[in-house]
């Protein structure tokens, strides 16, 4: 997860409770222990917090990135099991009310978005309209 991870977007709700019910982003409790994982396996350092972002691009419009930045000043930050998240304020606007969770399954494994914005998706699940 150092320059970003695998992201999808899932159309079935994140099943583990999270921390932090009223947050505008919600992180299951697998999802939090995924990215202390990766942390502690790549020695990234406590300064850094995962960053959430939606980007153009994708077959539907936007997609999803993560991957571990330091915070800017114009970041929303928030933690969630002892997980720091940031996101700038246009990715926010597209995130609010999502849960992320993360799934190992016959696929693969990967962070999984369930966003109720998400009006459509790609074929393949890596991008989204809204």
């Amino acid at each position: 997860m150092s320059a970003s991870a695998t992201a999808s977007v899932a159309e079935t709700p994140a099943t583990d409770n999270t921390e932090q019910p009223g947050a505008p982003v919600l992180l299951s409790a697998k999802a939090a222990e995924k990215v202390k994982e990766i942390r502690v396996e790549e020695g990234i350092e406590d300064s850094y917090s995962l960053r959430l972002k939606v980007q153009g691009g994708g077959c539907s419009g936007f997609s999803y990135d993560l991957y571990f930045d330091q915070a800017q000043d114009t970041d929303h930050a928030l933690e969630v099991h002892g997980v720091k998240l940031l996101c700038d304020q246009m990715s926010l606007m597209y995130l609010m009310g999502t849960e992320i969770d993360y799934v190992e399954g016959l696929h693969g494994a990967g962070f999984k978005f369930n966003n109720p914005n998400v009006k459509s998706t790609c074929g393949c699940g890596s991008s989204f309209s809204v």
